[in-house]
């Protein structure tokens, strides 16, 4: 039967490469030709910890990661570490506060939780629309801050950092879930990055954090054992059982992402892609409108009306109609953007 060809601009879970998606496939029954699945491999056996070594070791590759930097890979998603983050950072100084830098629903969300914790500084006024990054000459830094916060592309606004905030020493915190690896990054000016796998990087339920030895070890007397980065980068992530096949697709994809010319063909690749919707938008003489300033435009999420800069409803749905009898899925704007027809491609 002919398989039918389908376009997915989804948020993520998200596309992942048809090879990665073969090999899996092949792999699935007998991994490796050991006659078990990885779905159903032992955490502690030989055989997976060469799958979390590889992927350890391309992760390291991919990005140029410092020696004295720890990897893991965790359970719970961006938003456990909204929560992991200042339970093992905001002690790093007796004052217990953070700068936070809120430029859209995740940043918002992570300081929100912050808060629970220590005190929280928003380091700029508060914003009316979360289209535009407030110029960092606006900022109010605390340098008694044990940490400064960003999200460097929020996916629900379509609001990308393209240059990385000076804490003047302080360290730096960045939420990379929807741009990891998409273009290269220097890790040693950043304290710790976390990331979502499912956006880039693999299949959802494995986040990866990468974290400077000298922050380990300084989490607050209330931080949940598995959360305690100090005690899951001692015990190479396997302090409970791990997401096991996440993190062996995970390593699928990077092993992708490394014949495929590496971060830097990945950025000239999403350059490219998110370079030709928006000449559209910017051609079509206000039929197609995107709200974020040009500045700071995403190359991975373009949030969108059509019809004119409120939207058309009638236009909208037309559009998504016409959008899935093409074998396009997933146009429609994220569930947190009101109203809801707002529409959305997610170019991972």
């Amino acid at each position: 039967m002919e398989q039918k060809q389908t376009i997915n601009f989804g948020a993520g879970p998200a596309k992942l490469p048809q090879s990665v998606l073969l090999q899996a496939q092949k792999e699935l029954l007998s991994y490796n030709g050991i006659g078990v699945s990885v779905l159903e491999m032992s955490h502690r056996s030989a055989d997976f910890n060469k799958i979390l070594d590889k992927t350890e070791g391309l992760m390291r590759e991919l990005l140029n990661i410092p020696e004295n930097y720890k990897v893991m890979f965790l359970q719970g998603g961006g938003s456990g570490q909204f929560s992991a983050v200042p339970l093992n950072l905001i002690g790093l100084k007796e004052d217990r506060c953070a700068d936070y830098v809120v430029t859209g629903t995740w940043s918002e969300k992570a300081a929100k939780e912050a808060g629970k914790y220590g005190k929280v500084n928003i380091v700029h006024p508060k914003l009316d629309s979360y289209t535009k990054i407030p110029d960092p000459s606006s900022w109010t830094l605390n340098p008694s801050a044990s940490y400064v916060y960003y999200c460097c592309n929020e996916t629900v606004h379509g609001v990308e950092y393209n240059f990385r905030p000076e804490t003047n020493g302080v360290v730096l915190v960045s939420d990379m879930s929807s741009n990891f690896l998409s273009r290269p990054v220097d890790v040693s000016k950043f304290g710790l990055i976390f990331a979502g796998a499912q956006k880039n990087v693999g299949c959802a339920g494995v986040t990866v954090v990468i974290v400077r030895e000298d922050l380990l070890g300084h989490a607050l007397k209330e931080c949940p054992i598995v959360l305690d980065y100090k005690v899951q980068a001692a015990m190479n992530s396997l302090y409970n059982t791990p997401p096991c096949f996440s993190i062996y697709i995970m390593g699928l994809v990077l092993e992708w992402i490394k014949n495929n010319g590496g971060s830097a063909a990945m950025e000239t690749l999403n350059k490219q892609k998110s370079s030709m919707i928006y000449d559209i938008i910017n051609a079509s003489n206000g039929f197609y409108e995107c709200p974020v300033d040009v500045t700071c435009r995403s190359r991975m999420n373009v949030p969108f009306r059509v019809g004119k800069k409120e939207g058309d409803e009638a236009l909208e749905k037309e559009f998504l109609a016409g959008a899935s009898k093409r074998g396009m899925i997933s146009l429609k704007g994220h569930r947190l953007v009101k109203p809801t027809c707002t529409l959305s491609l997610l170019l991972y």
